[in-house]
């Protein structure tokens, strides 16, 4: 059974506060919506105050082809991926050229070959590695790619796997694009990089990692993906002549009250377990409404979205990365052997993973 042994983090340089965004988006916006003031609210309903960005303020005064975008794009997401990887092995107290798979997650920018084989090179690891990128996953893609990397684990016993999550949402940002979609994205989207590694049960390696105060690294017991059809309209990104332009429903919250119930109970009852097992929530904070309608939906307390509203609050909505810092924090916590813990996130398609994690 798959077994994480730690998570590292990064974030880039330029803070932005979430009040100084508003300024900017108000006087950005202000042309295209007469009610600009009664749109900006949506930066205070958002619960973020900071987040971060591989960009400078300025950069967003001004047009930028989707060319150089994307170089902007391959240059952070791959100077964040190593510093995340560093941290995530040195937790561990594992050597790069340990390294046995590599799985790279990103939808936000592209290149080929892929960053992962970037990585790989900067940090010297094996030449007989075996890397697996996944593209379009959206926010759904940290959660996934936990559940896609303990598969890899289990098929290479002994193997050491590691999972990359890398976005940087402020790069898609279109100057030109002065839909309300747009307005609502800049007001919740930041930056971040993640790194976790994973191993099987039985390796005489594994230890607690540096942080974790609780019984230790947990377990991944099951996963489960949902792909509901005909909602591929719900979220994604359209490619324009000038980058990737977001789309997303203001009915997400709605929809996670509608699906995500049913979906939960129907994955946990096929483990013998019922909501009440679950002690540990790790979902990914796409927006406080969504958080929200997942306390509501399923029940459960603001107490078990403490760390995910935390993660938001401090870094906004960084897509596929996010779970994982929520992730990350629920490790250090003083946790119980024998808890459970629920990993959740959404993502395009319209689609649900879920990861069932035991301490």
């Amino acid at each position: 059974m798959a077994r994480i042994l730690s998570v590292g983090t990064a974030v880039p340089q330029y803070v932005f506060r979430q009040n100084e965004v508003r300024q900017v988006v108000r006087k950005r916006f202000a042309s295209a919506f007469r009610d600009i003031d009664r749109l900006l609210p949506v930066f205070e309903h958002a619960n973020i105050d900071t987040r971060h960005f591989c960009v400078p303020m300025e950069w967003y005064e001004t047009s930028h082809s989707f060319a150089e975008k994307n170089r902007l794009y391959v240059e952070n997401a791959l100077s964040l991926s190593v510093e995340a990887v560093k941290k995530c092995l040195q937790k561990a107290n594992v050597a790069p050229q340990d390294i046995d798979c590599i799985l790279f997650v990103s939808t936000t920018g592209l290149s080929t070959p892929s960053i992962d084989a970037h990585i790989a090179n900067i940090l010297e690891m094996k030449p007989s590695i075996r890397r697996l990128p996944l593209w379009g996953l959206g926010c759904a893609g940290g959660t996934a790619g936990i559940a896609r990397g303990a598969e890899l684990a289990r098929a290479y016993p002994g193997s050491l796997v590691l999972v990359v999550s890398v976005e940087l949402c402020g790069l898609t940002f279109l100057g030109g694009d002065l839909s309300k979609s747009n307005l609502i994205a800049t007001s919740l989207f930041g930056d971040g990089a993640a790194a976790l590694l994973l191993t099987v049960d039985g390796d005489t390696s594994l230890r607690r990692p540096q942080g974790a105060t609780g019984f230790g690294v947990p377990r991944l017991i099951a996963s489960q993906s949902t792909l509901w059809p005909d909602t591929v309209d719900i979220m994604g990104w359209e490619l324009t002549d000038d980058g990737l332009k977001v789309i997303f429903s203001r009915d997400i919250p709605s929809f996670v009250q509608k699906w995500i119930p049913d979906a939960v109970d129907g994955f946990l009852a096929s483990q013998q377990l019922t909501r009440n097992d679950i002690t540990r929530l790790i979902p990914h904070p796409g927006g406080m409404k969504v958080i929200q309608a997942y306390e509501e939906s399923l029940g459960i307390k603001s107490e078990l979205t403490y760390h995910a509203r935390e993660v938001l609050r401090n870094y906004g909505n960084m897509s596929s990365a996010t779970v994982l810092f929520v992730l990350e924090k629920t490790i250090a916590d003083e946790v119980s052997e024998g808890e459970y813990g629920l990993m959740t996130a959404l993502g395009p398609g319209f689609s649900s993973e879920l990861v069932l994690l035991q301490w």
